[in-house]
């Protein structure tokens, strides 16, 4: 019988992101606290940019966007915020959306499948993603459990289960 394999990779639904930042950009523009102080969230270029007229404000401002991406299933574990920076009279913060495994993530998951998990699965990195085998599909479904009460400090989703 042939291997029994899936892959774990860190990817971001680009478009449920867009949907994220657009329902936080209408709720800054209706909420009443929010009037008359400058705060805007949107894209700049691949960075996410937010601004206000005061530190706390656009502290609000990311509150709200990282609310609107988990009720969307996003993690935040693969969003990037920066600290608040002054910029003449605002702040801003810049974030970004961080997708793939590094190398090195890649080997410390590998390194917790080796140690922790059953015996007779082998993981290798490919590119951004890694590829866990094994004959026993319940010794790969005992390695998603693993990983899943693994603390990662990346967001990890299990595709191509075979």
């Amino acid at each position: 019988m042939a291997d029994s394999s899936f892959d774990i990779v860190s990817k971001v639904e680009r478009q449920e992101v867009d949907n994220a930042l657009n329902q936080a950009a209408k709720e800054i523009s209706q909420r009443y606290d929010f009037k008359g102080v400058g705060a805007s969230i949107a894209w700049s270029g691949e960075k996410i940019e937010m601004r206000a007229n005061a530190e706390e404000r656009v502290k609000a401002v990311l509150d709200i966007f990282e609310t609107k991406l988990v009720k969307r299933g996003i993690s935040l574990k693969s969003l990037d915020a920066g600290e608040p920076q002054a910029s003449g009279k605002e702040y801003k913060i810049f974030a970004s959306i961080e997708e793939g495994i590094s190398q090195e993530n890649a080997k410390k998951v590998a390194k917790i499948i080796r140690d922790e998990g059953p015996k007779g699965v082998k993981a290798q990195v490919q590119g951004d993603e890694l590829r866990v085998s094994s004959k026993s599909r319940d010794d790969l479904q005992a390695v998603q459990a693993l990983l899943k009460g693994k603390d990662l400090d990346f967001a990890i989703q299990f595709v191509n289960y075979r």
